[in-house]
């Protein structure tokens, strides 16, 4: 195991309690969004100082957001109201607003992002017998193009694009299925074109390269599945089981992707030792989790979740997010 330290952290300074819940990597620097209905932007050298942005969202509660350009600082963010609003970061904050896409009512749950495909996708909570997956061009009206209704049986709580062919959508649902959707098509009944069965409620799951895709129930079961065509029965891989027990820690955070192709990183902790690890998942012939070489934040957010982490490669920099009201800066011991 090898030991990070904290450097820098910035809290929110309000007296309740507040949660921030995500941190959205952006090329500027880290940007946060947090149970007090703020989206902020932070100097990734200097969190102390505070937020370079901090912007008051307004959809009744927040719930989600993702990076639409993380190179040009623009989020979008989505809630209870079933609102979603793009924030470009880099404007005066009077004129961040640039964009409330409408036509919807129901509470989002998740969101997906594409500024090659120019799209922008909410995922909904189950309201009167249906779930909704709602797909916007940004460069048209600010209506839905396309209205998923029958896609899953329960809310939807995860989207994500492939991330090299903008027209496929992955999504998850409370429903225990992981569906692959050509966006392409707007024929309901062919929209699916690969269905994983997890068997339990998905908190996140996403494409790990090409043709693998991870899924992560609430319970903490961590399953891997294959799209390409020698693997159409959807069958899992990949079955790690309850990471609880593999790893003997208390929650996942999530699962990102390296950059580099090489693998994946597995965000977990434990309240009672107040530590946070992140763990190699590595892939040779098969995947393995990567024990000896985890990374420790040791103290993490004390007693408190880890609600989000992202690392900057280059910057050797891993920042968390916790329900602590933190956001905090790790880097190796010089």
């Amino acid at each position: 195991m090898y030991p990070l330290t904290c450097v820098d952290g910035y809290r929110i300074p309000l007296r309740e309690e507040v949660y921030v819940t995500e941190i959205i990597p952006l090329t500027s620097g880290p940007a946060t969004v947090s149970s007090d209905q703020k989206l902020s932007l932070f100097n990734p050298a200097s969190l102390s100082t505070g937020p370079l942005v901090n912007l008051l969202t307004r959809h009744g509660n927040i719930t989600c957001a993702k990076a639409f350009d993380v190179g040009g600082a623009i989020v979008c963010t989505a809630g209870e109201d079933g609102s979603v609003s793009m924030w470009d970061l880099r404007r005066d904050p009077r004129q961040a607003d640039v964009a409330r896409l409408t036509d919807n009512r129901v509470s989002v749950l998740s969101l997906a992002c594409s500024s090659a495909g120019f799209s922008v996708v909410a995922g909904t909570e189950l309201q009167d017998h249906q779930a909704s997956i709602l797909i916007w061009d940004v460069r048209s009206t600010p209506a839905p193009k396309l209205h998923y209704k029958e896609v899953h049986s329960d809310d939807v709580t995860e989207l994500n694009f492939h991330p090299s062919d903008h027209n496929i959508l992955l999504s998850g649902s409370t429903d225990g299925l992981v569906n692959i959707c050509d966006t392409r098509i707007t024929d309901e009944d062919e929209v699916i074109i690969q269905t994983f069965n997890h068997d339990a409620s998905i908190h996140h799951a996403a494409f790990l390269n090409d043709t693998e895709v991870f899924a992560l129930s609430h319970d903490e079961k961590l399953a891997l599945y294959d799209v390409a065509e020698s693997h159409e029965n959807g069958a899992a891989t990949t079955n790690f089981g309850d990471m609880r027990e593999a790893l003997g820690c208390q929650y996942v955070a999530n699962v990102f992707a390296k950059a580099n192709g090489a693998g994946a990183v597995i965000g977990v902790g434990a309240h009672d030792r107040e530590v946070f690890e992140m763990i190699h998942l590595t892939k040779g012939e098969s995947w393995n989790l990567d024990r000896d070489n985890s990374v420790s934040m040791p103290g993490a957010h004390s007693s408190e979740i880890v609600r989000s982490f992202c690392f900057y490669d280059e910057a050797q920099t891993v920042f968390s997010a916790g329900e602590d009201g933190y956001i905090k800066a790790w880097r190796p011991s010089t």
